[in-house]
């Protein structure tokens, strides 16, 4: 039953090429909103806190701070509406999921850069 739903995932969902990133970076994800009958790009730049699951169920969590108040937000991989995803930097961390992430605020909120 796996081997047939992997089949029709590898068949019939379309793959979009996005830029390989990981738990730690910052990135900045655009995607499409539609408002009545205007559509219109929107971003949304964070930290990304996770990436879960395998195929085209594969989601990632991006974590940003709008004033004071924490603002989570989950992309499933494979929406149509995701228009591209740019890498604003490349974190250092030694976790897969950063959870912790979620308590700390001010300087040490932040998260080291990695070197290329």
């Amino acid at each position: 039953m796996e081997s047939l739903v992997k089949f029709v995932q590898d068949e019939f969902v379309t793959r979009k090429d996005f830029p390989e990133f990981s738990a730690g970076d910052t990135i900045t994800v655009y995607y499409e909103i539609t408002e009545g009958q205007k559509t219109r790009t929107q971003f949304f730049r964070g930290v990304v806190i996770q990436k879960r699951g395998t195929g085209a169920s594969q989601t990632f969590t991006i974590r940003k701070m709008s004033g004071t108040v924490g603002v989570e937000r989950i992309f499933p991989l494979n929406l149509p509406a995701l228009q591209k995803i740019e890498i604003n930097k490349r974190g250092k961390v030694r976790r897969a999921r950063i959870y912790y992430f979620r308590e700390l605020t001010g300087k040490k909120a932040r998260i080291k850069e990695r070197r290329r």
